[in-house]
């Protein structure tokens, strides 16, 4: 039987998705965005997009260059350059509820992890495929053990001729060097507002884009265990005078948090 990743409307029962999400590591939940959220959304990052066109894209080392690869593109840091994604995505009440569930019994809080639109333009090949939380190499994964939770968010068409990205559906129980064969893997086809959750530890990848003529726009968004050091080193990409304008709980998502986990104990 062909893989499935189970889809859910955005009223669902939060411990639905959650349960289904922890059995096969990975949902999508229709309209995850509205649509009011995503129209102000893309008019923001349309202008980012444009900006970024126009700089060099440098990364800290040739793998990671390969990893994105050619016509591709990235708006990274979200949080410093987007006041879209700060008030409506940032704590957005699906993503909290899904991060209670899946990071919480491990840490007293969580953090935001990653964050970056992902653009894959024609003739873009498909990534390797991989796990978010391979970043934490050294860090033991007892099964059950959650230290990732991300997900992929379609911010316009995203098909399967676009790029739309490769999951393997059960993958979170494989052994560490199970490799997907290509019938394991199911293209998370979305509607725009549409989200892909999936746990850190799934193997997953973007697609190729076959088209001649179109972009795949989708945004990358990963949370962790408020305990490690997160991927995006956001003191550094936020400014200063952005996190003081913000409310407790987002500064707090941001790390700006102690992490106590005496009363926990």
């Amino acid at each position: 039987m062909a893989p499935t990743i189970a889809r859910f409307p955005y009223d669902a029962p939060r411990a639905r998705i959650g349960d289904a999400l922890l059995e096969d590591g990975a949902v999508i939940v229709e309209g995850a965005l509205s649509a009011q959220v995503l129209a102000e959304f893309n008019t923001e990052l349309d202008g980012l997009i444009e900006e970024t066109k126009a700089q060099e894209r440098l990364y800290s080392n040739s793998t990671i260059t390969a990893f994105f690869g050619a016509n591709t593109g990235q708006v990274a840091s979200l949080a410093s350059r987007s006041a879209v994604f700060r008030r409506e995505v940032l704590c957005h009440e699906l993503n909290v509820a899904l991060c209670d569930r899946v990071l919480l019994p491990h840490c007293a809080r969580y953090q935001l992890n990653f964050s970056n639109v992902m653009l894959r333009g024609p003739g873009a090949k498909a990534q390797p495929l991989h796990r978010d939380d391979g970043i934490y190499i050294y860090m033991p994964k007892p099964e059950g053990f959650h230290l990732e939770l991300a997900s992929m968010t379609a911010l316009g068409e995203f098909t399967a001729e676009m790029g739309a990205t490769l999951i393997a559906p059960g993958s979170h129980l494989w052994p560490e060097e199970r490799q997907a064969r290509p019938e394991e893997l199911v293209i998370a086809e979305m509607e725009p507002g549409s989200t892909a959750f999936y746990l850190g530890s799934v193997v997953h990848a973007g697609g190729a884009n076959s088209t001649a003529d179109k972009w795949r726009r989708g945004m990358h968004l990963s949370y962790c265990l408020g305990w490690l050091r997160a991927q995006e080193n956001i003191f550094l990409t936020t400014p200063m005078e952005v996190v003081r304008a913000l409310p407790r709980e987002q500064q707090a998502m941001l790390g700006y948090a102690i992490h106590d986990a005496i009363a926990v104990m």
